[in-house]
């Protein structure tokens, strides 16, 4: 019999191929969950699970589907997988897009407003959607969807991504009214709120200006960005049962920064190793 946190239970991770959703596919796996891993590349895809083989080779069941999260279509038939498996038990829905061209309110193109919009919110719906469907098909008593927002949904920036920020805000209050509407029937909705990573592309960003990343990083009183590997964790929880009376919550995995107003001087704290290695 499987054994771990998750043991028997059957999980859905959108944007699976890396990041956030690589690492939490890790975990989930080594928690005994069958999961899907769902993202719209099959490159990443293959070099994601050939990864994930590499670090879990016990795995109980592994399978990948393409899916682009903004057809519901994609979605439903991700959904549909599961079927043969006994059902949704964890979706969490982490597919999501942060477009070089976001700005702020003058200067933020239309097309990427309703491409982020799409992405960022119509794909969190579609999933938590048919994740519902299939928990009702068979007849499941416990169920956790896990949505990803952010911390820029909570404070603001100087620095805009609008349509992000918009998008972000729109999931908290969606997971939210999920939460209530779908209490009695036990599915419990909550949303992830990370900090910023640090990323490949995060740092090729900053590159060596030093001002730019200081900006970042003095919010921080850790003093470093965080790592996937650190909202997977999170996530593991929130999934497991043993978060069962936690719904409807602003999971907030920031190292401090939304309660921070004058941050500590030093050297920065150890980060942890992510499980995949570099965040991609």
């Amino acid at each position: 019999m499987p054994q771990g946190r998750l043991a028997g239970k059957n999980a859905i991770v959108t944007g699976a191929a890396g990041g956030i959703g690589l690492e939490t596919v890790i975990l989930f796996a080594r928690e005994g969950a069958n999961v899907l891993l769902a993202d719209i590349s099959a490159s990443a895809l293959e070099r994601g699970v050939a990864k994930l083989k590499e670090i879990v080779p016990n795995a109980p069941r592994l399978e990948t589907i393409i899916c682009d999260v903004t057809k519901e279509a994609d979605v439903e038939a991700a959904v549909a997988k599961l079927d043969a498996w006994g059902g949704v038990d964890v979706m969490f829905n982490n597919a999501g897009i942060m477009h070089a061209d976001d700005a702020d309110a003058v200067e933020t193109p239309e097309k990427i407003w309703d491409l982020t919009m799409s992405i960022n919110v119509k794909g969190v719906w579609f999933g938590s959607k048919h994740a519902v469907l299939s928990m009702r098909k068979h007849k499941k008593t416990n169920g956790s969807i896990i949505n990803v927002a952010s911390v820029v949904a909570l404070v603001g920036s100087a620095t805009p991504q609008l349509a992000y920020t918009a998008s972000k805000g729109a999931v908290l209050a969606m997971t939210r009214e999920l939460a209530i509407v779908h209490a009695r029937e036990g599915f419990r909705f909550n949303a992830l709120c990370p900090a910023p990573l640090n990323t490949p592309l995060l740092q090729d960003w900053l590159g060596d200006d030093q001002a730019k990343r200081h900006r970042r990083e003095v919010h921080f009183p850790s003093g470093r960005f965080g790592e996937a590997i650190e909202q997977a964790q999170a996530v593991l929880f929130l999934a497991s049962d043993e978060s069962s009376f936690v719904n409807g919550t602003d999971f907030v995995v920031d190292g401090g920064m939304t309660r921070s107003y004058v941050t500590p001087e030093g050297p920065p704290t150890q980060a942890p190793k992510n499980n995949a290695g570099p965040t991609t």
